[in-house]
């Protein structure tokens, strides 16, 4: 926790909650998922206190904005460079930790200096496929 005093976040017992909960998630959670879990702890807690702390915690790069789906945005505490397998029907977002060499034609580069990437890729995760060959039975 240290590392966050030094980014000048007042730590008080909600923004500690909220940094524990976001410690080690790999779930890519949502700032209203994190406000569900986290409330529960302490009810009086706003969800811009939520929010508000997730977006200074991005301003500081200590966790990435993932977006998936048009105005929701999940959040990512590994800062670590790596790209996303995405489940097209229950939304859910897991990690992959691979390098791809993407080489963009010199065509297509329209004058940008590219300074990185990122790749998602979309599938159906083994639940969905489960619950979709138990419907067709």
């Amino acid at each position: 926790m240290m590392k966050y005093k030094e980014l000048g976040l007042k730590l008080t017992p909600q923004r500690l909650s909220i940094l524990s909960y976001l410690d080690g998630n790999k779930d890519h959670p949502t700032a209203e998922e994190i406000y569900k879990k986290v409330s529960k702890r302490f009810p009086t807690m706003s969800f811009a206190t939520v929010y508000n702390t997730l977006e200074t915690l991005k301003r500081q790069g200590m966790i990435k904005e993932v977006m998936i789906e048009h105005g929701k945005k999940h959040f990512d505490p590994n800062i670590e460079r790596h790209h996303h397998l995405i489940c097209s029907k229950c939304k859910r977002i897991a990690d992959i930790h691979a390098d791809f060499d993407l080489a963009v034609p010199e065509k297509d580069i329209q004058g940008f200096k590219i300074i990185g990437s990122h790749v998602e890729f979309y599938g159906i995760c083994p639940q969905c496929r489960k619950v979709a060959t138990k419907e067709m039975k």
